[in-house]
């Protein structure tokens, strides 16, 4: 599966500031890395967000915003963005404050 480009430059746009930011490619798509720990990610129907177990009701009260099922299952502490969601910048910020709240309370790699 191809990711999307445009939403690919958006989630670079909104970490241009930060350090420890690594790209890998993962699941088909785009993953951004966060001083070794997965954040967000692009793929081609929207985006993700790792915003672990306690702010997943948080993630999910977002409009647009769903349970992460690549494989059609629940993929725990992990949320997807629909196009609509990812463009929307509020929304998208808000997300990402979440995914990196849950980057911030693992331990150091």
């Amino acid at each position: 599966m191809a990711y999307d480009e445009g939403l690919a430059e958006m989630i670079r746009a909104d970490l241009a500031d930060h350090e420890g930011i690594v790209e890998k490619r993962m699941f088909g798509g785009l993953c951004f890395m966060l001083n070794g720990h997965m954040l967000c990610g692009v793929h081609k129907d929207g985006g993700m967000f790792r915003v672990g177990k306690p702010r997943e009701v948080a993630a999910l009260a977002i409009k647009g915003v769903s349970e992460m099922a690549f494989t059609g299952r629940k993929m725990g502490g992990l949320v997807d963005a629909s196009d609509d969601a990812m463009a929307d910048d509020d929304r998208r910020e808000h997300l990402m404050t979440l995914a990196k709240e849950n980057v911030r309370s693992l331990p150091p790699r």
